[in-house]
């Protein structure tokens, strides 16, 4: 698996506390530069960072038997955040030979549920 903490991870300061083919754990820090206009994390972010831990966490499982692409992102953004740390945490719900679809709850300092979201991923061959 390429390394996950460089781009566009890295622009969202997105770091890494677990990760395994049974859970992916995200931390960051809500800043200005990731607000929308009226000063709340963009939603982009939560889809994002969702995405992220999904295809962190089925790229692990699938291993070398190939790579996956996500094919859906299903994110719905529940309390609105101006600052401090959210956590984001990823589980697979299903695990299949073509398909697998991954949760991640996303929740702040307090651990209240800010965001969820669901992704469904393709499972790909190894190109021969």
């Amino acid at each position: 698996m390429p390394d996950p903490t460089g781009g566009f991870v890295a622009l969202l300061g997105l770091k890494f506390d677990e990760v395994s083919g049974d859970r992916v754990v995200i931390r960051w820090q809500v800043r200005p530069e990731l607000h929308q206009p009226f000063g709340i994390q963009h939603g982009g972010v939560y889809c994002s960072v969702v995405e992220t831990a999904a295809s962190v966490g089925a790229s692990v499982w699938l291993g070398d038997r190939g790579t996956v692409v996500g094919v859906s992102n299903q994110t719905d953004f529940l309390r609105a955040v101006r600052d401090g740390e959210l956590t984001a945490v990823g589980t697979p719900i299903h695990r299949g030979r073509s398909q697998q679809l991954w949760q991640v709850e996303i929740t702040d300092g307090e651990a209240r549920l800010v965001a969820r979201g669901q992704v469904r991923l393709q499972n790909l061959a190894p190109a021969a």
